[in-house]
């Protein structure tokens, strides 16, 4: 019997952060996996704050996570078999996110054929209805991002994940 999507993305889930140190350096966590869908979380932390004076977190912040969230979604999307590269990343902010509370991005592939996905995001921080940012992406596999793949797979597997 041949692995289900679902069950290969709970065997692959632990390996989303592991597998990227720009993710482990921002505290990134995956909250939810499905096919063409992922909700990750950013962090409130002191060394993620952009401007001290509001406690405000970084932009940048918001951006890797949403780029985070998008790519795995479209990982998903196309069927969890290649990673792809962020082709395009377009973020509307919509207001600062509030001090003290993590933030949570929420991504859907909308759309994924052959080697190419499109996915939406929104990022909030506790309050759905009231986004702090909203992302539109298209991700695409290529040969440098099958190329990484394989380098985490092969770090996989000899668990040298440094």
């Amino acid at each position: 019997m041949s692995e289900s999507l679902q069950e290969l993305l709970n065997r692959l889930a632990p390996l989303i952060v592991d597998g990227s140190p720009h993710a482990q350096a921002l505290g990134l966590a995956l909250d939810g996996l499905g096919p063409g869908r992922a909700t990750m979380r950013a962090p409130y932390r002191e060394d993620l704050i952009g401007d001290p004076g509001t406690g405000v977190l970084h932009g940048g912040v918001v951006t890797a996570l949403l780029d985070h969230a998008c790519g795995v979604a479209a990982f998903s999307g196309l069927g969890a078999k290649e990673t792809p590269a962020t082709l395009d990343l377009r973020i509307d902010y919509m207001r600062p996110a509030e001090p003290g509370n993590d933030i949570v991005a929420e991504a859907e592939c909308v759309r994924a054929h052959g080697l190419i996905a499109f996915v939406r995001a929104t990022a909030h921080d506790g309050d759905e209805s009231d986004p702090v940012a909203m992302a539109s992406a298209a991700f695409m596999v290529t040969r440098p991002s099958k190329e990484a793949a394989d380098r985490v797979r092969k770090a996989i597997e000899t668990g040298d994940l440094s």
